[in-house]
């Protein structure tokens, strides 16, 4: 039998309060399918923690007076899913999720114990939200950085809602009619949808392998001499 998944939503959102974030909401929709597949979830609001900027583990170490990464870092290791929330602005991620990415690079040099990297064998997607353009652009941002890390991006690993082009409401927002911003969507349904699933389809089958095998990807074995087969080219003059 094997292990239930663990999944962690980290939003990025501006707002202080997780309360307010537009972001949480379509977030909630994505774990609320996860849960009910059996998935074990946890949320964790960025801004509700003192997490500084920096590519350090402990910026402790660097000056600043306190840091909650080492803390969170803990809730990252142990999840086998990922899932980062941001809002756009000026078509980017919010500044709270670059802070996020920045300390998880601030891990790559931590290793599992067949020598990879200690993201491998994990799967991230995002979630977006606003209401300007965006979606494709960050979601490419977001996705390359955590490939990079060594997480596994999903086919469809983004989902979003940005409304119509121009000012507007936000996702969840109350209008007029009385009904709320965006929850009606089926676009947003359908990807959010989608991206949950693969996900866990993802999760599950690294799970079930035990990650990916460590031939020509263990780092030890590098730094020992191996080199996988890999052969320098010959320089003449």
């Amino acid at each position: 039998m094997t292990t239930p998944l663990k999944a962690l939503f980290i939003n990025t959102s501006l707002k202080k309060e997780p309360s307010e974030s537009h972001t949480k909401l379509l977030m909630n929709a994505s774990a609320a399918i996860m849960e009910g597949e059996g998935v074990e979830v946890e949320h964790l609001h960025l801004l509700s923690h003192q997490v500084p900027p920096g590519v350090y583990p402990d910026m402790t170490e660097h000056g600043w007076a306190q840091d909650d990464w080492p803390m969170l870092w803990e809730k990252v290791l142990a999840a086998d899913i990922l899932i980062i929330g941001t809002p756009l602005w000026l078509g980017e991620e919010s500044s709270v999720c670059r802070v996020l990415i920045e300390r998880l690079y601030a891990m790559s040099g931590e290793l599992n114990n067949k020598g990879q990297s200690v993201f491998y064998g994990k799967v991230a997607a995002c979630v977006i939200t606003g209401n300007e353009d965006g979606i494709k652009h960050t979601a490419m941002t977001l996705g390359f950085a955590m490939n990079h890390l060594g997480y596994t991006i999903p086919p469809q690993a983004d989902c979003g809602w940005i409304g119509e082009a121009g000012p507007g409401p936000s996702y969840g927002d109350d209008l007029e009619d009385g009904s709320r911003a965006g929850l009606d969507n089926e676009f947003t349904q359908r990807n959010t949808t989608i991206m949950t699933w693969n996900a866990m389809h993802l999760a599950r089958m690294l799970n079930a392998a035990g990650g990916y095998p460590n031939q020509g990807n263990d780092r030890k074995a590098w730094d020992a001499g191996a080199r996988f087969g890999y052969e320098n080219p010959e320089y003449r003059s």
